[in-house]
């Protein structure tokens, strides 16, 4: 395991993610410890670009269009991953699972395709840990209320979401670098989980 290691942070709307995202690199900040994070779709300029025309309200993309602009956005951002490698600490709120259970399990994307273009786009650009984010779909309508404005991937229906969570669900079995981390639980306690397994990761 590198000392720098890419760091994932996956889930549905509403798992909490992007806050202990956030958490973690802020805990770095404080430590003085050199990383980077982004979101995808989003990151660089050009990726920003695409993720207002993903996200749109007023956009109607067909679901093969939608998997392109996803994976147009991450080769955007792709060659800064790759310069950064093994040199910080990367931490990404989403990635390739994020793909593959939306677009495959959840839209119905054929998964070679998927694969195939994810590979050719990192080479061999690998995730060290990923931190699997579940939120029960009640708690999730109750976070999304709280939000000030929705994106067009907060407004599918509840069976998409729950396609959604059993696909990643099913891409986290059996294995190591994986972690749940139940959204539904106090939020003190899996700040704890989260920090234990990144102290764990940087010995």
């Amino acid at each position: 395991m590198s000392k720098k290691p890419v760091i994932v942070f996956e889930g549905i709307e509403g798992s909490g993610k992007t806050f202990h995202s956030q958490f973690l690199s802020n805990y770095l900040k404080k430590k003085k410890i050199p990383h980077i994070k982004l979101r995808e779709p989003g990151g660089s300029r050009n990726s920003e670009i695409i993720r207002k025309l993903i996200l749109n309200n007023q956009s109607n993309f067909n679901k093969n269009t939608d998997l392109l602009l996803y994976l147009a956005s991450r080769s955007e951002n792709i060659n800064m991953l790759k310069k950064l490698y093994n040199k910080k600490i990367i931490i990404i709120d989403r990635f390739i699972d994020s793909t593959i259970a939306y677009q495959h399990y959840g839209l119905g994307v054929d998964l070679r395709l998927i694969n195939k273009i994810n590979s050719y786009l990192l080479g061999n650009f690998k995730i060290n840990f990923t931190f699997l984010n579940t939120v029960s779909i009640k708690n999730m309508n109750k976070r999304l209320k709280k939000r000030k404005k929705l994106n067009r991937y907060d407004k599918f229906d509840v069976k998409f979401y729950k396609k959604v969570q059993q696909g990643f669900i099913k891409l986290s079995k059996n294995k190591k670098n994986y972690q749940i981390i139940n959204s539904d639980l106090d939020i003190e306690h899996n700040k704890n989980l989260i920090l234990t397994k990144i102290n764990k990761l940087l010995k």
